[in-house]
């Protein structure tokens, strides 16, 4: 399909909430091995007839990407590995909002430049908040927004890709057998996924089901998935900065929890989780968490269903699991 990163000459956009949420939530997929690539850097002119749309994460980009096919223009505007809570738009990030028939974003304020961006450009283009059509979870004390990484829970991602086949359909009903069929295939794919990923967190020993991140993008998977939650270096966004107190709480609730490992994130410094393994006395898991964002092209986690996977892996492995590669059906 015609999918584009826009890198510096981006085009994808994010947030405002669709007025029209889609009721029905049908079967969305597609085979998933799809990386999240694209042809680099093209021009932003409209020559092409079919509906353009706009995605702002690298997730949602990639669960569209496997729906839509060659039936839409699909425009990104965050290139994978970046990070949306701190990301600033870029002039052609305007352009492709301005262009755009239809804008897909996370929502929950994941990707609040983007947001403030949509707003302002006072456009009738349509837009759907992706992530909220998922109940967040409750906030926990001294949480403020609720937390907008609703893809850790396999379950939301589905109901996710429904919401994304329900939107394009809208869109563009002549494709509507196309959107269903690529939507039936990726929520077999993931309903796979969601239960592999259960059966791979049971094989960690009870006492090592704990969990450190440097930010607080791991509540959804670890409420679906039956892990602890022991602490974070900074919270929800990335704009936070741990304080010399925070990071010596953390410290210490490493050695009481007597965890195995900790994990860094792939769209964060590591410096900072590396002094706290160290000061913990405790290992930092070898292979990095993909968080807020998809691998670059040809990495280990350069799908949704790969990063899911790579993530569980490295918490299975470094945490004292026995992994077992994924490998869903046809």
């Amino acid at each position: 399909m015609a999918f584009v990163w826009l890198q510096r000459d981006r085009r994808y956009t994010g947030e405002l909430r669709f007025d029209r949420i889609f009721d029905g939530i049908g079967l969305v997929a597609i085979a998933f091995t799809l990386c999240a690539c694209a042809n680099p850097s093209p021009g932003l002119s409209r020559a092409d007839e079919r509906p353009q749309v706009v995605a702002t994460s690298t997730i949602i980009a990639n669960l569209t990407e496997a729906i839509a096919a060659e039936e839409v223009e699909l425009v990104g505007l965050l290139p994978p590995g970046s990070d949306p809570h701190i990301y600033e738009p870029v002039p052609n990030d305007t352009k492709a909002i301005e262009r755009a028939d239809l804008i897909l974003y996370n929502g929950f304020n994941l990707e609040p430049a983007l947001i403030r961006l949509m707003q302002a450009s006072g456009e009738q283009t349509q837009k759907l908040a992706v992530g909220e059509v998922v109940e967040p979870l409750a906030m926990v004390a001294g949480q403020k927004q609720a937390d907008p990484h609703v893809w850790g829970d396999v379950e939301n991602a589905i109901a996710m890709t429904q919401a994304i086949r329900d939107a394009l359909i809208a869109l563009s009903p002549e494709d509507t057998a196309t959107f269903t069929t690529n939507a039936q295939t990726l929520t077999a794919q993931l309903s796979q996924l969601d239960a592999w990923i259960t059966t791979q967190i049971a094989t960690i020993p009870a006492q090592n089901r704990k969990l450190v991140t440097t930010h607080d993008a791991f509540q959804y998977y670890a409420h679906a998935y039956g892990l602890e939650l022991i602490g974070t270096l900074i919270g929800i966004s990335t704009e936070e900065q741990p304080s010399v107190r925070t990071v010596q709480t953390l410290v210490k609730a490493i050695r009481t929890a007597q965890i195995p490992a900790i994990f860094a994130e792939t769209t964060i410094n590591p410096q900072l989780i590396k002094t706290v393994a160290a000061e913990a006395g405790v290992n930092l898991a070898p292979q990095a968490l993909y968080s807020d964002s998809i691998g670059a092209p040809g990495s280990r986690g350069d799908s949704y269903l790969k990063m899911m996977a790579a993530n569980t892996q490295s918490i299975v492995e470094s945490l004292g699991g026995r992994f077992t590669p994924f490998q869903p059906s046809p």
